[in-house]
């Protein structure tokens, strides 16, 4: 009879554990799907100049980082909105996007990745730049981006901006 309440127990204890993880996971393909679906919406915006939509996205404590070459007037970090909104502006000023794919996207939890190829002009010298690669890491909180980690090809378009 132990045996018996031992291995119902057992059973009991497992199977709380698999609804338990099941639950867990249907809530992480949530908030997963959200997150990609946050940060496409707002690379979407940003691509058609939707900035009212930007900024509807955007968290207040929101941090964008671009990695690359520090001579170039648009790398580096930019906390919160407002200074976010002051970088779109530079940036807006000094390049030009004449092309852009989005390859490649994940998503989990909070976290989004984006790869991609794109080409441009800088303004500075108007030279195109070349099709060239990106990689972007974002986080969401609440529907809104608060982490957009851009990565590109800052060799391509260092060269392009200075050299012309």
């Amino acid at each position: 009879m132990q045996r018996r309440h031992l291995m119902q127990a057992t059973i009991g204890g497992t199977l709380a554990m698999m609804l338990a993880q099941k639950a867990a996971a249907q809530d992480s393909d949530a908030q997963t799907q959200a997150s990609l679906q946050t940060v496409m919406a707002f690379m979407g915006a940003m691509g058609s100049g939707d900035s009212e939509t930007v900024g509807n996205l955007m968290a207040d404590d929101m941090v964008w980082q671009n990695e690359g070459d520090a001579t170039l007037p648009w790398i580096g970090t930019w906390d919160g909105k407002a200074r976010v909104f002051q970088f779109m502006d530079l940036f807006g000023q000094n390049f030009q996007t004449t092309a852009w794919q989005n390859e490649d996207a994940f998503a989990k939890g909070d976290t989004v990745a984006v790869f991609g190829r794109m080409n441009g002009i800088t303004t500075h010298s108007g030279a195109e730049i070349g099709e060239f690669s990106f990689a972007l890491r974002a986080k969401t909180r609440d529907g809104k981006v608060v982490l957009w980690q851009w990565f590109e090809d800052s060799f391509a378009v260092s060269k392009a901006y200075h050299n012309g």
